[in-house]
């Protein structure tokens, strides 16, 4: 196969498996961290050469889920709001604390900060199990993260 039809393809798989191409994620992280690709490398636990492979589509996945875990935590971090305003102190505390992490992931946990846990619970009073359910069959299609996050809510009551 050739290069680019490589790339197509492992770009597609990443649409499918992880929402969107890990590039596009990646490069989002790099700015509102203002870090390098390579220091964002370090922080999660990759080589930066194995994260240039996978953002550029010459790898399709990450192969360690402890990397991906870390990837959602900085994500999640960029809600913060000291973060979001652009605090380098708030920023450099953020990257180490992912950096530092260990997060364990299994089939039914993904790393869940206690301001997830807060906002889970909300959803969980305002809403049946079943409700969550019903509305995240509704959004799987088009918002596939709210529905994930409404079926956590609804496990999370269990």
């Amino acid at each position: 196969m050739e290069d680019h039809k490589i790339v197509q393809r492992n770009v597609a798989l990443q649409r499918e498996w992880y929402g969107e191409p890990l590039g596009d994620r990646v490069r989002r992280l790099v700015v509102a961290f203002d870090v390098s690709q390579a220091f964002l490398a370090e922080v999660l636990g990759i080589s930066a050469p194995m994260l240039s492979q996978v953002m550029s589509g010459r790898r399709a996945k990450i192969g360690n889920p402890v990397v991906l875990a870390r990837m959602i935590m900085l994500e999640r971090k960029i809600l913060v709001p000291e973060v979001a305003a652009g605090d380098r102190d708030a920023m450099q505390a953020a990257l180490e604390d992912v950096r530092d992490s260990r997060p364990t992931v299994g089939r039914d946990n993904i790393p869940v900060s206690s301001d997830e846990k807060a906002l889970l619970a909300s959803i969980r009073d305002i809403a049946e199990e079943e409700d969550l359910g019903e509305a995240a069959k509704v959004l799987d299609e088009e918002f596939p993260a709210i529905a994930d996050l409404l079926r956590r809510a609804g496990a999370a009551g269990e």
